[in-house]
């Protein structure tokens, strides 16, 4: 797999847009537990395509959420090849990893009635992609492996995009200005960021 040099990205919307940022104490858990991180990761990327591909299936009356969906998935499944091939190089194999509490802890939170239960899952999205974005920058730049770190800040650019993506799509399909729901889903989601956590996941909290 051959990268690209990265092109530097302005984050400063990421982190305006999230509620809390990653800890210390996270980051040194990643670090110590890299290929449980590696293979996490690639449970996200596989994991978010497959969420857009049944939001592609369910609400094909929108051509916009439609055409950004198709780009998503093809985006996420590219990714996800692609930390397939860092985890062969590294000579690490496939073990089973349970998701973490972090999507379902945002999850809980959403409404049960169309439209606003698909608003919530794009604004739950973004948030998501805006994590996603913080934690591949945190590493890349204390992580001792300059290929790794390479591949993270390779990912900035189209992850620090999502995010955007996400909420555009979601006001596109709400007739009230969604700023209030995105305000709590900010809270609920640096809740889950900040708060112990007994599991070490991609999106986990602060390491019990």
């Amino acid at each position: 797999m051959h990268l690209r040099t990265p092109i530097k990205v302005d984050l400063s919307p990421v982190y305006n847009f999230l509620g809390a940022r990653t800890t210390q104490a996270w980051v040194n858990a990643a670090i110590e537990n890299l290929p449980m991180i590696i293979q996490d990761h690639a449970n996200c990327e596989k994991k978010a395509a497959g969420t857009a591909m049944n939001l592609i299936f369910r609400y094909e009356f929108s051509y916009d959420l439609q055409r950004k969906l198709a780009q998503l998935i093809r985006e996420e499944m590219l990714h996800y090849e692609q930390v397939l091939g860092i985890m062969n190089e590294r000579g690490q194999e496939w073990k089973y990893l349970g998701a973490g509490r972090y999507a379902k802890g945002m999850l809980k939170h959403k409404r049960t009635y169309e439209p606003a239960a698909m608003v919530d899952v794009l604004i739950i999205g973004a948030f998501i992609e805006a994590r996603s974005c913080e934690r591949f920058a945190a590493l890349a730049e204390v992580i001792d492996d300059e290929r790794l770190a390479k591949y993270y800040r390779y990912l900035l650019k189209s992850e620090s995009r999502h995010f955007e993506d996400y909420l555009a799509l979601a006001q596109s399909l709400s007739d009230e200005n969604i700023d209030e729901r995105v305000a709590f889903f900010k809270e609920v989601e640096a809740e889950l960021i900040s708060s112990p956590d007994a599991e070490l996941r991609f999106h986990s909290g602060t390491p019990a």
